[in-house]
């Protein structure tokens, strides 16, 4: 009996898929993860990433639930299809999580982050940076002879394109929360 000629993958009458189909595209997905407000979840959550190289782009931890003692991790991250999926799995392994929501995948969602901005600048420049504050809906919170701090909140798009804006014009420093995030509706 001979071997069989058939490349690889080339059959359409085999039994077995042995295409690759492993997606190389780079995606962005918020995570909402429910977990135990106790000592060393976080570290574990984050011990998770860092153990496997995933990169975590904005982190946000707050306890939402004082009585039952929850907390709420959302952590934008990037990667494939495949390993947004196994970071998913992980995370739900985790003895202290009770929830892991993909709210990209899930539907519609509202995220928002907060950002403290410090400009510097004296003359036509701070004129100028008051008049794009007002268009971006930016607080003054402080001001001095030197410079002006201002609170914005929004996407992290629109807090980027007032960052962008206010780097010509004298931009010392910048604070920010990191991504908010919730589902719509129900």
């Amino acid at each position: 009996m001979s071997a069989l000629n058939i490349k690889k993958g080339s059959s359409k009458h085999s039994a077995y898929n042995l295409r690759p189909n492993f997606s190389d595209v780079q995606e962005t997905h918020t995570l909402a993860v429910l977990v135990e407000n106790e000592p060393g979840v976080l570290a574990r959550v984050i011990g998770l990433f860092s153990g496997r190289g995933y990169n975590i782009e904005s982190l946000t931890v707050a306890e939402v639930d004082h009585q039952g003692h929850l907390s709420r991790i959302t952590i934008v991250t990037t990667g494939t299809p495949q390993v947004i999926e196994q970071i998913k799995a992980q995370l739900g392994r985790i003895v202290p999580v009770h929830e892991v929501h993909d709210l990209t995948v899930e539907g519609k969602s509202v995220e928002r982050e907060l950002a403290l901005i410090k400009v510097g600048g004296a003359g036509e420049k701070r004129v100028e940076a008051l008049r794009l504050a007002d268009i971006f809906r930016a607080n003054v919170v402080d001001s001095t002879l030197e410079s002006f701090v201002f609170q914005i909140t929004g996407t992290p798009d629109k807090i980027d394109a007032f960052a962008d804006l206010m780097r010509p014009l004298g931009l010392l420093e910048i604070a920010r929360t990191g991504v908010a995030a919730l589902a719509r509706g129900n």
